[in-house]
């Protein structure tokens, strides 16, 4: 740790993780198919320009973010590499777009003519991914339902409108992490029915140089499913259904420290509402994380955190700033000494999986108030900005 750390509470991005799960799906889809990062919310956590930075040194040949703030924060932080906007960008800052080689998701006609509008009325052509909802049932040009002429139709009528240049078509698949029940049923579904739409639009002269709907889930099971560009989201980090499948090493490790050590006695009410009380002579360590951190409050009297003696279990509610943990059965554990909350030895899917809930929200969860340490090589290489005094 690094002793300059302002509330000894800090994440460790992994950037040699981060190259061993970027090999991986190199090595499963081979050189012929592009890698698109997503690193929109901030790389999931894990800081959006230094990981993008990162997948650019090592050959990436797409990132991905949410919306025209995110794009324009790799571009400030001296990212090139061509970058898609996923969600909503209204189309009076179509300008803006041109202006970084940003491209824009498009899932409707009227959204691909307001484009068109914009894009011509400024004299600049925007570069677009059309994409098609076949099962998501959330964005994207409807082909279900007795809408596939249509949706074909419009999608054509989209890609021929002045101003855009339609590099690429995707679709997004809502199962494809899951196994069991009907799931590989349902995504295969999904492909067949992307996979009508590529042939009925080539029939009609409309191709693509950019065909994607490989996500995580799809990049471990599917291969057939690659086509021209994969987009690995959480396997970039380590994390999901299909680490241990896909043989990935987490990227980020969230760690603290204890703060204080304190002893009770029996019949002893520990934090707020008096939920654990303790059962005879109980030594307690005091962290300074809490909820504020990204610590969640429903992981109270739930979980444990790591020290190098072994499980510490969290006693009572999480705080908004601390949290305390049992040390009574590891007397070596002393003020100072480091805990993991998750990360090598605690896969943050473990903590998910008590809460109901993916692993994305947890490290999502994790406060821009908690400092990054990059490593590589077993040194850091970079912080974020709110580490020293």
């Amino acid at each position: 740790m690094d002793d300059t750390i302002l509330r000894r509470t800090w994440a460790e991005i992994d950037l040699d993780a981060l190259a061993h799960n970027y090999h991986r799906a190199r090595a499963l889809t081979g050189p012929e198919v592009r890698y698109l990062g997503v690193v929109k919310a901030d790389a999931y956590g894990h800081g959006a320009v230094q990981v993008a930075a990162c997948l650019e040194r090592l050959g990436a040949e797409y990132l991905a973010v949410a919306s025209l703030d995110e794009a324009q924060e790799l571009r400030r932080g001296g990212i090139q590499a061509p970058i898609m906007i996923l969600g909503h960008t209204p189309p009076e800052m179509t300008p803006q777009l041109i202006a970084h080689n940003i491209t824009q998701a498009v899932s409707d006609q009227a959204k691909a003519e307001a484009y068109s509008s914009a894009a011509s009325a400024c004299g600049g052509t925007l570069k677009v991914h059309i994409k098609v909802d076949t099962g998501m049932s959330r964005l994207g040009v409807q082909v279900r339902d007795g809408r596939f002429d249509s949706g074909v139709e419009s999608i054509a009528r989209s890609c021929a409108l002045p101003g855009l240049e339609a590099e690429g078509i995707f679709t997004h698949f809502a199962v494809s992490d899951e196994d069991g029940g009907d799931s590989e049923a349902y995504t295969r579904r999904q492909f067949a029915v992307f996979t009508r739409v590529l042939e009925a639009l080539a029939a009609k002269g409309r191709t693509f140089a950019l065909r994607h709907c490989a996500n995580s889930g799809a990049l471990a099971r599917y291969p057939e499913m690659y086509l021209d560009m994969v987009r690995p989201g959480i396997a970039l980090y380590g994390a999901g259904a299909d680490r241990e499948r896909l043989g990935l090493r987490p990227v980020m490790a969230l760690k603290s420290c204890v703060y204080t050590v304190k002893r009770f006695g029996p019949e002893t009410d520990i934090s707020y509402g008096r939920t654990f009380r303790t059962g005879g002579e109980t030594r307690v360590g005091v962290l300074p994380i809490g909820y504020a951190d990204g610590l969640f409050r429903g992981l109270s009297n739930r979980m444990a955190v790591w020290t190098a003696q072994g499980p510490a279990s969290v006693l009572g509610r999480i705080c908004m700033d601390m949290t305390m943990v049992d040390l009574t059965g590891l007397p070596d554990v002393c003020e100072g000494d480091e805990v993991e909350i998750f990360g090598g030895r605690q896969p943050v899917d473990e903590l998910a999986a008590v809460l109901g809930t993916i692993p994305y929200e947890l490290t999502c969860a994790v406060s821009k108030r908690v400092p990054r340490l990059y490593i590589q090589g077993g040194g850091v290489v970079e912080r974020s900005l709110r580490l020293l005094l």
